[in-house]
């Protein structure tokens, strides 16, 4: 079980009950991100087991356009994301990583945060993330400047474009923006 006074779990839970799934495959994704919640101990600590929650960003200029970096290790255009750090909301980490991983100052829709899609999906070293990814919202204007060492590339791509070059997961948290 999760510690009992860690606000983090219990937001999380609250989120993902209120979240409505767009298809089968995130329904699947979000019944076993609250199994995880019940039964892990620390689920937002990467060494502590590994299943495990990380945050990620779809980043939305509100015109049709979203950013997206060539992964470093992957070498394939992902949503920026990655693991939460100790203490630390998981929808702060998706801006944390976006900043880490574009140089982009986003940030959550002025209601607050915005849960966007839900994908479980296996992880480097045999581990299995819990990926909670948000809508961030940022001015196209903005430079794309990652920090040393965090991603290949980085651009804005129409949410066609964006689809055409993601893995499904991606494609269906791309189609969950277009419904909005």
């Amino acid at each position: 079980m999760p510690p009992v006074g860690d606000p983090r779990v219990a937001a999380l839970r609250a989120a993902v009950i209120a979240h409505v799934p767009a298809d089968a495959a995130e329904h699947t994704s979000c019944q076993e991100t609250l199994q995880a919640l019940e039964r892990l101990p620390a689920p937002f600590d990467q060494d502590a087991d590994t299943t495990h929650v990380t945050g990620s960003a779809i980043v939305s200029d509100g015109d049709g356009h979203v950013v997206l970096h060539r992964h470093k290790r992957l070498g394939i255009w992902l949503q920026p994301g990655g693991h939460v750090d100790a203490g630390e909301q998981v929808a702060a980490a998706a801006v944390r990583e976006t900043r880490e991983e574009t140089g982009l100052s986003a940030r959550h829709p002025a209601d607050g945060p915005d849960l966007l899609h839900i994908d479980v999906h296996p992880g480097p070293r045999g581990h299995r993330h819990l990926d909670i990814r948000f809508l961030l919202v940022a001015r196209p204007g903005d430079p794309l400047a990652p920090a040393e060492g965090e991603s290949s590339a980085v651009a804005w791509f129409t949410l066609e474009a964006a689809r055409g070059v993601a893995d499904p997961s991606l494609a269906a948290a791309i189609a969950a923006l277009q419904r909005r």
